[in-house]
């Protein structure tokens, strides 16, 4: 008798989202493989709101069809299930501290994005003082980033966590769409942890790409 083959997991994104690139990163370091289906909710014909409600990507179809949404729901399911390479602390204060850097750097990628959406409309219909007020965040976030890193080797020390891969993907969402940004500048210690970060295969195999 034939058995057959075990299904694999789906996730459905973009190459330019950096929420669907830490998806894409851990599940890398976590060596899980899966079938990449590419697709955004701009697209006319898009799949995304028929499997995720919100209409977001990215989305993660288990093995078992279940369906996952929100990058940090994802990150998470696949870390407390691959027991290889922890990158979720069993600590309840470091899993806090692990989430507040995810929830800055998921900030900056927010603003980042409605920036980015912004700039689509007409220039008559643009917001500068909104987009001014966007671009505030992102570099007060990056200065809080800068001041929590300091001269560690990782956001959480010494150990390479679901901290890094988030302040990572947020990282690079700026090179490839806000280079007026120039935080590799303004912080020094952020530009040591991309670079360490991009000498993983897990993060230089998934760069952004328009």
């Amino acid at each position: 008798m034939i058995t057959p083959a075990k299904k694999q997991m789906k996730l459905i994104g973009s190459l330019t989202s950096p929420y669907v690139r830490k998806v894409r990163v851990v599940l890398a370091e976590k060596k899980i493989e899966y079938e990449f289906a590419i697709d955004s909710p701009w697209n006319a014909d898009s799949n995304v709101p028929n499997v995720n409600p919100l209409g977001k990507i990215p989305v993660l179809v288990l093995d078992d069809s279940t369906v996952l949404f929100d990058s940090r729901v994802i990150v998470e399911y696949i870390d407390s299930v691959a027991p290889n390479n922890k990158l979720m602390p069993e600590s309840n204060r470091e899993r806090t501290e692990v989430k507040r850097w995810g929830a800055v750097a998921d900030g900056i990628c927010d603003s980042a994005a409605l920036i980015f959406l912004e700039r689509k409309r007409p220039a008559m219909q643009q917001n500068p003082e909104w987009i001014d007020r966007q671009i505030d965040k992102i570099r007060r976030s990056l200065d809080f980033m800068s001041t929590e890193l300091g001269e560690n080797a990782f956001c959480m020390g010494n150990h390479f966590t679901l901290a890094d891969v988030g302040v990572g993907c947020a990282l690079g969402y700026l090179l490839l769409r806000f280079q007026e940004i120039d935080w590799r500048e303004s912080h020094a210690n952020l530009a040591r942890l991309y670079d360490k970060l991009m000498q993983r295969p897990a993060f230089a195999e998934t760069i952004p790409q328009v």
